[in-house]
């Protein structure tokens, strides 16, 4: 409905997604029928991998904090109050539960860089993702130095906290996301629910349907059966939005049922032995590794730590039926991205970028119900 609505009035709603990272929150914007202008990002594994899925969008490899509205303005060729939409999702580190959760680490001052940014480009809705516990009070002080650079002109709605299998992910990712509006428009604002109408839960076993339980070993092309009428992978086998994909992998995907990244992990027999003694639902005594259910949720997939503290794998879960741990596209499917979308070609980064980004099913959840709002 609202690709058809932007479609017939010819709208273009200009969206920039800071800290894009590979592009949950991107993806999620151009399947809610945005327009995806500039995407922001340090990181230049994530960016370069970023352009791979958005060939048609502006990237800037930039540290947010040193950037001005007119920095983005002047690279993007756009003019002030051309931006519908500002959209990212702040470094989570220092606010996170699994972590030291230490107040004085310097990424927390990302999330404030956030709304300057926004205050300054003064779009029309910008929405924040981060971690649960950015809303620990001993991060007040952080919250509220952010939110009071945008409260004159924008309405903020009350932290919306959103477990991806609650629309339709078959993972229970659980995500904060911070919602604001021109109060020009806010009145719109009063009946917004961003409650889910998702009739029916995807699953572990949803989320595999179709892929060969053998892996690769170099990252090549795979061939996948498409499975008609089921409706979890209808949704990773939806086109592409216009001018969003890497062509060949699009194609392969249409027209070969081939998809990337089913590369599998070496394990030694002694750590397969131990596998195949995980019972479904349990963890592996050594690794700590989940194994999944194929009726069931899959737990928050982490993302390990980057280059600069040691370059360490996060643990990846137990496939349910196999004594080895799942695949990056395996991973990808449990996140929600779709199948034609491209992550590095290596393990490692593969996984740090499908753990550290935002569900495309959430984020698009989310941006409909916005967009329905301001059109």
């Amino acid at each position: 409905m609202i690709h058809e609505v932007i479609r017939e009035w010819k709208l273009v709603i200009k969206v920039i997604d800071l800290f894009s990272g590979v592009g949950g929150m991107s993806l999620g914007a151009t399947l809610a029928g945005c327009t995806l202008v500039g995407a922001v990002e340090l990181d230049p594994i994530a960016i370069d991998t970023h352009k791979v899925n958005f060939p048609k969008t502006v990237h800037l490899k930039s540290d947010i904090s040193a950037l001005t509205s007119n920095d983005i303005l002047d690279s993007l060729k756009l003019k002030p109050n051309e931006v519908t939409g500002v959209i990212g999702g702040p470094p989570c580190q220092g606010f996170s539960s699994m972590g030291k959760g230490n107040v004085d680490d310097p990424r927390n001052t990302l999330f404030i860089h956030f709304f300057r940014l926004v205050k300054e480009l003064q779009p029309e809705f910008f929405l924040a993702e981060n971690v649960p516990g950015i809303l620990n009070s001993k991060y007040d002080h952080i919250r509220q130095k952010a939110i009071s650079l945008v409260d004159d002109s924008y309405e903020l709605l009350k932290p919306i906290k959103i477990s991806a299998n609650d629309v339709g992910a078959p993972t229970t990712r659980t995500r904060v996301f911070f919602v604001g509006f021109k109060k020009s428009i806010s009145p719109k604002m009063e009946s917004v629910n961003f409650k889910s109408d998702v009739q029916i839960s995807n699953f572990v076993g949803d989320a595999l349907s179709g892929l060969p339980k053998e892996t690769e070993f170099v990252d090549g092309w795979t061939a996948i059966t498409k499975k008609e009428g089921h409706s979890y992978t209808q949704i990773l086998s939806r086109n592409p939005p216009t001018d969003v994909g890497n062509m060949e992998a699009v194609n392969r995907f249409l027209t070969k049922n081939e998809v990337s990244g089913m590369i599998g992990t070496v394990h030694t027999e002694d750590v397969i032995k131990r596998f195949k003694s995980v019972t479904p639902g349990s963890k592996d005594h050594v690794s700590r590794a989940p194994r999944l259910k194929l009726d069931g949720f899959c737990p928050t997939l982490r993302a390990g730590t980057g280059s600069d503290k040691g370059s360490f794998q996060a643990v990846r879960p137990i496939h349910p039926t196999e004594p080895r741990v799942i695949t990056p596209r395996e991973a990808a499917r449990m996140q929600g991205f779709p199948d034609w979308f491209q992550f590095h070609t290596t393990k490692w980064h593969s996984f740090r970028q499908i753990g550290n980004s935002v569900s495309p099913i959430v984020s698009e959840f989310l941006i409909k119900k916005i967009i329905e709002k301001i059109i």
